[in-house]
């Protein structure tokens, strides 16, 4: 077995020329309001960075009070970060006097580079080598900017309008507007960051590099990710396996669509959108995604102030029966449980509240609650063992004065172990009078379903940072005949393997097939029965012909000679009218199947991500079903079981309605061994096993039908 490392890397300092600079210079420093200039070095200033400033333009002595210089050379201390905010057609020279100066880092605010075609791209890797050869890191271009709120440094160097107070979260943004408008949004939430960056077109600087940054640094606590694409998927789920064991990773990753996948010849590639590879990815690595905004800020909430749960069970303490209804709802739709209340815990919270509460979960105080109520109540919950989170919900009454509840909850939850998430039915209100007094100290959501939301992505996260990665097993296989039939297809240059090919590849790799035997001429049919055995199912071979089932070139059940010879004859008929030009190989005999479930395992190629692992229920009706799993190859023997266990098939795997359970052990094996085939061949384009049927044992569970594409150049075709 080879296990999945993820190996410790030391903390690296490379990027603290951008975040932690003595000395900031603004090339191309304006007096003019509403330039984006005039507004970095204003934010510099009024936000008090700790640092040098130097202003840099050639048509002005002074800027903001600040004396001006022509150049960066001209500047008489050194420079550690340079803004670059020039026209395009002069930043590749002012990234070059920063080289000369010896300068550690530039943003690059300016635009015109790779986002407007071919000219910028060519623009944008002469950028690329200035920064190689002066050994300069860089952020950008076409970016909003970087901010570290660490007091030493105060560094606010944005065209933004926000400068976030002080916190737990490392905050990227692909996009320079949408980080401004959620910079904004995290101040209206209370929330605190330790550092922004604004990526732009991330032509050196990459999310990856600000995961391993931030990854050791002792004031951040929580990484979200604003992402519109993946520079190498390769290398971020290396990092993000190793950061996410140590802290929350959320990313929310805009542009969802999946284009071209009805053009795919396999079920595999029909089934696997752009996005699929996303999930995949995110949730190998141990990322929480976060499917909108808010949904990222719901979450951000309670893991930058609330310590992770230690299971799914949630108990809910309310004034109100309605909210708890819905809360309630909110926590079975999400995969969390309803804590079971001790008694004692229940007779504890009687005390003191009318007769007609209710003190089983939801425990309802009932509408004249107020802070003492919370106050008694809530620690009760909270030293309950069969409690692992708690929902305190409020809709505040005429007769108590809201914001003095929820300090009496913060307080009754202050030193717990166990996370305490607020709702708040006046939130707007009670948020700004609260934030007046110092700010809350618990996450506070308008309504149960973000509170909900919350503790499903912690516990979830929790779950994912203890598993076990898993291993890869050692498969013994032939390699070399699986290569000298892949070889031969592609001399011939064919992109499809015949149905006996791909049988006899995926054998060199251990999965089983269903007995056959390849028959060219009708006369062979009687010797063919003899050998496999009725009652068998015929089924048309030919390479240029992938969806047999659509042409009828599929016939079950046949038990005589003569059965088969009519069926061999309608076979060949309705190929050769179906697809006068095929290639026909011959028929294929097949011993017929029965019982067990037709699951389908299979590959695809995603232009980003590289291999993609399917598994599913199979059959016909595996497209309209679409009730598969993916993941970024290669898998775990953990990644696979996820794959099987998350599917909404898996409890007829397991044995439904007295029905007997089927070898998941068989299903996931098949799966690891395809994996290795991938590995084997990075010439594999597409790959179905469809059905593969899943029987009460290994040995009962065997392939039916395959399908491989390749591309005929990585084989020598």
């Amino acid at each position: 077995m080879v296990a999945i490392m993820t190996t410790p890397k030391p903390r690296s300092t490379t990027l603290d020329g951008l975040f932690r600079p003595r000395s900031v210079a603004i090339i191309g420093a304006s007096r003019k309001k509403g330039h984006l200039a005039r507004e970095l070095m204003h934010n510099l200033i009024v936000h008090e960075f700790q640092g040098k400033i130097f202003p840099v333009n050639p048509s002005a002595d002074v800027i903001h009070s600040f004396k001006c210089y022509p150049t960066v050379g001209a500047i008489p201390d050194e420079v550690d970060l340079a803004m670059i905010i020039v026209p395009r057609d002069h930043v590749l020279g002012a990234a070059e006097e920063c080289g000369k100066k010896g300068v550690k880092g530039i943003v690059v605010i300016s635009s015109g580079f790779r986002e407007v075609g071919p000219a910028g791209v060519e623009r944008e890797q002469k950028l690329i080598g200035l920064c190689r050869k002066y050994h300069m890191r860089m952020i950008g271009p076409n970016c909003m900017g970087i901010v570290n709120t660490d007091p030493l440094f105060n560094l606010n160097a944005t065209f933004a309008g926000t400068f976030p107070r002080p916190g737990p979260i490392g905050f990227l943004s692909q996009s320079g507007a949408m980080g401004a408008a959620l910079l904004s949004h995290a101040d209206r939430l209370g929330l605190g960051m330790s550092m922004f960056a604004s990526m732009g077109n991330k032509a050196d600087v990459s999310g990856n590099d600000l995961l391993e940054y931030w990854e050791d640094d002792p004031d951040t606590k929580v990484v979200l990710m604003y992402l519109e694409s993946f520079g190498n998927p390769r290398n971020f789920t290396n990092v993000a396996r190793r950061v996410t064991k140590k802290m929350p990773v959320v990313a929310v990753k805009a542009g969802r669509t999946a284009a071209g996948a009805a053009a795919a010849a396999s079920h595999t590639g029909a089934l696997a959108g752009s996005d699929v590879a996303v999930d995949a990815l995110l949730s190998q690595c141990g990322v929480i995604r976060a499917q909108t905004v808010n949904e990222l800020f719901d979450v951000a909430m309670a893991f930058s102030s609330q310590p992770l749960p230690k299971g799914r069970r949630v108990a809910i303490l309310t004034d109100a029966g309605g909210p708890a209804i819905m809360a309630t709802d909110a926590i079975v739709a999400a995969g969390l449980e309803m804590a079971s209340l001790a008694p004692e815990t229940m007779a504890g919270i009687a005390k003191g509240l009318s007769e007609d509460a209710s003190v089983k979960n939801p425990v309802d105080m009932l509408g004249h609650s107020g802070g003492e109520d919370y106050a008694r109540c809530l620690p009760l919950l909270l030293k309950d063992p069969g409690v692992d989170a708690v929902i305190a919900m409020y809709v505040p009454p005429i007769m108590h004065d809201p914001v003095e509840v929820a300090h009496r909850i913060f307080e009754a939850a202050q030193g717990s172990d166990k996370p305490v998430v607020c709702v708040l039915m006046a939130h707007d209100q009670v948020l700004e009078a609260i934030k007046k007094r110092g700010g809350p100290t618990l996450p506070i959501y308008a309504f149960p379903e973000g509170a909900v939301r919350a503790l499903a992505a912690m516990a979830r996260y929790r779950e994912m940072r203890d598993r076990d990665p898993g291993s890869m097993p050692d498969f013994k296989v032939d390699r070399a005949t699986a290569e000298k039939i892949l070889r031969k297809a592609a001399s011939e240059h064919r992109e499809h393997l015949a149905l006996d090919e791909a049988q006899q590849v995926l054998a060199c790799y251990g999965l089983r097939f269903a007995k056959s035997k390849l028959v060219k001429e009708r006369s062979e049919l009687r010797a063919a029965l003899r050998d496999v055995g009725t009652p068998v199912v015929l089924k048309i071979s030919s390479p240029d012909i992938i969806h047999k089932t659509e042409i009828g070139g599929v016939v079950t059940n046949v038990g005589s000679p003569d059965e088969a010879a009519v069926a061999f004859d309608a076979l060949l008929h309705r190929a050769k009218s179906a697809f006068p030009n095929a290639r026909i190989d011959g028929v294929l005999v097949q011993e017929m199947v029965r019982g067990g479930r037709e699951m389908i395992l299979g590959m695809t190629q995603d232009r980003s991500f590289g291999p993609l692992i399917m598994a599913g229920l199979g059959g016909v009706y595996v497209e309209v079903l679409k009730d598969v799993a993916f993941r970024v190859h290669p898998i775990t023997d953990r990644d696979a079981r996820e794959m099987v266990e998350g599917l909404r098939a898996a409890p007829l795997l397991r044995g439904v309605r007295g029905e007997k359970a089927v070898s998941i052990d068989a299903y996931i094996d098949a799966l690891l061994r395809v994996s290795r085939l991938v590995t084997d061949f990075h010439g594999l384009k597409e790959l179905d096993v469809n059905p593969f049927v899943v029987g009460e044992t290994a040995e009962e569970s065997v392939a039916v039908d395959a399908r491989i594409r390749i591309d005929p150049k990585a084989f020598g075709g």
